[in-house]
């Protein structure tokens, strides 16, 4: 399903080159679910954006679904994102003026569907992470459990083939981030990849492999 092959990746910073990848080689079969964990710094979140399309990388081959992801503007890794990855983000990223359903229904919105369709494909959903009574509130009016169960929601709605998860219970207490950890490992059994990057053992102990990062590189 996913396949990197000696990925390096630098960034920037003024007058220096600073390394972030050096040589990253991992397989992610379909219907997996892994958890990628590190110390701060050691380019989870680069590695997560690469996965998603939302970063580039300076070398390597990134293969998604056996076709080579390499040198994407930004309409094409639009496109791809939107037929293949959900993202899940510790902070929700949820639009504080649309209430659940119509946060859920934004991604069918910039596909250009009908809004009688998106709506009753976004209660749907709602339905599938019990929140459809909860479907006029808006954000605000939500606990962080709900706000990440209509993150979920919207990740889900355009049927993707993986599910990235950037630190989604960081923000969650214990009892609430179980909640999010089961539902995301309901939808693995579904047959959808889930990758979810977690600095918390509990939580990484709950999915079929650990990937361990430090300075860049996989060390287990």
């Amino acid at each position: 399903m996913i396949k990197l092959e000696n990925i390096h990746k630098s960034y920037r910073s003024g007058a220096q080159q600073l390394k972030v990848l050096t040589g990253i080689d991992l397989e992610i079969n379909k219907g997996e679910m892994v958890a990628i964990m590190g110390s701060s710094g050691s380019g989870k979140s680069t590695l997560l954006n690469i996965i998603g399309m939302l970063d580039g990388y300076d070398e390597g081959n990134y293969y998604l679904d056996d076709m080579l992801i390499k040198d994407l503007n930004e309409k094409q890794a639009a496109r791809f994102r939107g037929k293949y990855i959900g993202f899940v983000f510790q902070s929700f990223n949820l639009v504080n003026f649309k209430n659940a359903l119509e946060n859920v229904a934004l991604p069918l919105y910039y596909q250009n569907v009908a809004r009688k369709e998106r709506n009753q494909r976004a209660m749907e959903y709602l339905g599938k992470v019990g929140l459809e009574p909860w479907a006029t509130h808006l954000p605000g009016e939500l606990s962080g459990g709900q706000k990440q169960r209509v993150a979920v929601a919207r990740a889900l709605i355009n049927n993707p083939k993986v599910i990235l998860a950037d630190e989604p219970t960081g923000a969650l207490d214990s009892h609430t981030s179980q909640e999010v950890i089961d539902l995301l490992k309901e939808i693995n059994k579904q047959g959808i990849t889930v990758i979810v990057v977690t600095h918390e053992n509990d939580i990484a102990a709950q999915t079929d492999r650990i990937i361990q990062l430090k300075d860049g590189q996989i060390i287990n």
